[in-house]
């Protein structure tokens, strides 16, 4: 053991350590993936769709299957997660004023076990793969069917007066002031206690269309019009009020913490609206009485995720009509595309059997400067169904890592460099080690860091991805350097990013040989 030792010392005496004077900025002329993009997958929890994959697991169990969860997203080049913590008026978390979900240990109200947070866990495992993580909430969902079992305690069963039944499900009133408020409140509880990266609706929002089924708010409506005469506008505007107080309330505790949403793919159809896209489908301004474009011309939402399960042959929303709408109504917010994994090799159409459908769709994403990016529904499907998918984005779309895209309208200030990078020969591999860098313009350190790697022929350009070694949102000054091939030099970079993924320039770089 002391000889081994004693070599490793010696073997980090005689390599050479040295400052590069100079970091090359420039874009690399080869073509390269972008170095800023959303990748998110989908982890939903109602019907134990992704994780947990069954009621009634063990907390020990629930980690190891979330680890390989987030190791297989992490393989395949996935940057953020998109976790459902809230499905039905319940909790995938443990500071919350509401019961603990049924979908963890199969009854509601139910602890997993004692000083276990799965969301807590999630959080932490996903940054320190250098994953973001948006926090998922149905908003007005209470609960799934009419065969629902909720406790004694449940709040549709302590506040009934709250609800509406539609389809056998029980929702939230969005008329109702008071559950615009208890809605935010919840909401705030996760931003507040948690180290979340954002907060995320899906697409439900007023029920979808059930024949036979009537929304039974007319009382609502007579109680609160607020100065509305047409049920329908008012509708609108009880989801515009939640989507408004929702952005104010999470932008106002903690600025960096974003906040989007995924409504269906299509706002409104060309022969409703001129605004609206060529295709003959589903309104989200009109059967949803959700106004999506709004949201975003009104600045009430940091990223748009339209749900475009569609592909490019589908004659009544074409997914290539319904990108382009999105991309010319973003007012300067992100556009994420929504991706239908789900939909390979199941759908009885048979663009969906097509191995090219999903990625000529990313190709045509990457095409247009107005879209980030992407995330995929839902996560167990890139490991069944849509193995091929997953395939092109571990070994070709997603093959380098990235960064998400940065955010100038919440904060334009980039952090400083890491100070002092030294890096060490040990029996496994090389060790880096440096020093958070000193405080920017708005008091940020640095909450994550980037670590590049380059070999002696390489031009020094931490633009071009492929020469990303190691992206963590953790705020730990290492990093283990365990592929480093013997015989060869390596020269290394260390930047370092603030709570919005705004990245500091290069820092000294150090090189090193492994002998």
């Amino acid at each position: 053991m002391q000889k081994t030792k004693r070599y490793v010392q010696l073997l980090s005496i005689l390599c050479i350590l040295f400052t590069v004077p100079k970091i090359v900025n420039a874009q690399s002329e080869e073509k390269i993936a972008p170095k800023r993009e959303f990748r998110g997958v989908w982890i939903a929890s109602v019907t134990n769709i992704d994780w947990p994959s069954k009621q009634g697991l063990t907390a020990e169990q629930q980690k190891q299957e979330l680890i390989g969860i987030l190791n297989q997203h992490k393989a395949n080049g996935i940057n953020a997660i998109v976790l459902q913590i809230r499905p039905t008026a319940d909790a995938l978390y443990a500071k919350s004023r509401e019961l603990w979900s049924h979908w963890l240990m199969g009854k509601q109200g139910l602890k997993p076990a004692e000083g276990y947070d799965p969301l807590q866990f999630a959080i932490k495992e996903a940054h320190s793969r250098g994953m973001e993580l948006h926090a998922w909430f149905n908003p007005y969902r209470a609960t799934m069917s009419a065969n629902s079992v909720t406790a004694a305690d449940h709040i549709t069963k302590t506040r009934p007066e709250l609800f509406y039944t539609y389809g056998g499900q029980k929702l939230f009133d969005p008329g109702l002031p008071e559950n615009r408020e208890y809605i935010t409140q919840v909401i705030l509880d996760v931003v507040k206690e948690y180290d979340i990266d954002g907060v995320h609706f899906d697409d439900y929002f007023y029920p979808y269309r059930i024949a036979g089924q009537v929304i039974k708010d007319s009382a609502t409506f007579a109680k609160y019009p607020n100065g509305f005469t047409k049920i329908d506008d008012w509708r609108r505007n009880n989801v515009d009020l939640l989507v408004k107080m929702v952005s104010d309330s999470v932008h106002h505790y903690k600025k960096h913490v974003k906040f989007g949403i995924s409504p269906f793919g299509i706002w409104r159809n060309y022969r409703e609206d001129t605004l609206g896209s060529k295709t003959n489908g589903l309104s989200n301004y009109g059967e949803l009485y959700a106004d999506s474009r709004k949201w975003i011309k009104e600045g009430w939402v940091d990223y748009i995720n339209p749900q475009i399960y569609f592909a490019f042959n589908r004659s009544a929303a074409p997914f290539g009509v319904l990108l382009d709408w999105w991309a010319k109504n973003t007012f300067g917010r992100h556009l994420y595309i929504g991706q239908a994994a789900y939909l390979v090799n199941v759908s009885r159409e048979q663009a969906w059997r097509t191995p090219s459908e999903i990625p000529n769709q990313i190709r045509a994403i990457r095409a247009n400067d107005k879209v980030q990016g992407s995330v995929f529904f839902s996560s167990k499907s890139l490991s069944t169904v849509a193995k091929g998918v997953a395939d092109s984005l571990r070994n070709d779309f997603y093959k380098y890592p990235a960064l998400p895209p940065q955010m100038p309208w919440i904060d334009n200030i980039p952090p400083n460099e890491p100070q002092d990078l030294t890096a060490e020969l040990v029996s496994e591999g090389i060790r880096l080690k440096w020093h958070k860098p000193v405080k920017a313009r708005d008091g940020e350190t640095a909450s994550g860091y980037v670590v590049y790697r380059f070999e002696e022929a390489d031009k020094i350009n931490i633009l071009n991805a492929k020469h990303i070694l190691n992206i963590s949102f953790e705020d730990n000054t290492s990093y283990f350097d365990r592929s480093a091939e013997k015989g060869k030099r390596y020269t290394y970079v260390v930047t370092a990013l603030d709570r919005i993924k705004n990245e500091s320039e290069a820092g000294d770089a150090v090189s090193i040989e492994r002998p």
